[in-house]
């Protein structure tokens, strides 16, 4: 398209001199949203103890917060939460996390469904979870095949994740902040 040959195209070194929050996908800038609200960094919070303390007996899996993931010169992307299971050195990660959590909200929401689905998709990740605070509900995407598929809906029940050198079993009700997280809205 005509449009397209006429946007700019950044890469990694643009990314690095700019102020603020930002995404990189395909050479294409992504603002990020204002800071994240309370109710995304309660949500975010109670996930990150949760994986910390599901990943304490595991010396090959880690859990992180939003880290800049440099998938190529023209592709960097921050997901809210994440568990690799490989060592990476530097300030980023250059392999594919082995699972990823984006919270849903009004200013992200195709992104994350469309656009990031695709790209982790592409990339390999093997689970993919958007959760849903407006609903108190996660779906969960896992790689088969090359191909996600959904593998589950869930909002207070436990899901395993198989990481391959380890699992973990996440209880969602323990995730939403009190009194959420069995599908009403909020």
């Amino acid at each position: 398209m005509l449009v397209e040959r006429a946007l700019p195209h950044y890469s990694y070194q643009d990314y690095e001199q700019w102020e603020g929050e930002w995404e990189l996908i395909e050479g294409v800038p992504y603002a990020m949203a204002p800071a994240p609200s309370l109710q995304h960094q309660r949500i975010s919070h109670r996930l990150a103890w949760h994986l910390e303390n599901l990943l304490a007996g595991c010396d090959q899996c880690e859990a992180l917060l939003a880290v800049d993931w440099r998938i190529d010169n023209h592709t960097v992307v921050q997901p809210d939460n994440l568990v690799t299971c490989h060592q990476e050195e530097g300030q980023y990660l250059r392999k594919a996390p082995a699972l990823i959590f984006e919270i849903l909200s009004p200013s992200t929401e195709e992104k994350d469904r469309l656009v990031k689905f695709g790209l982790y998709q592409q990339e390999g990740v093997r689970y993919y979870c958007l959760l849903g605070p407006g609903d108190g509900v996660a779906k969960i995407f896992q790689l088969k095949d090359g191909r996600y598929i959904q593998a589950a809906e869930v909002s207070s029940e436990t899901w395993t994740f198989d990481l391959g050198p380890c699992s973990l079993e996440l209880d969602f009700s323990s995730v939403w902040p009190e009194g959420h997280g069995s599908g009403q809205k909020f």
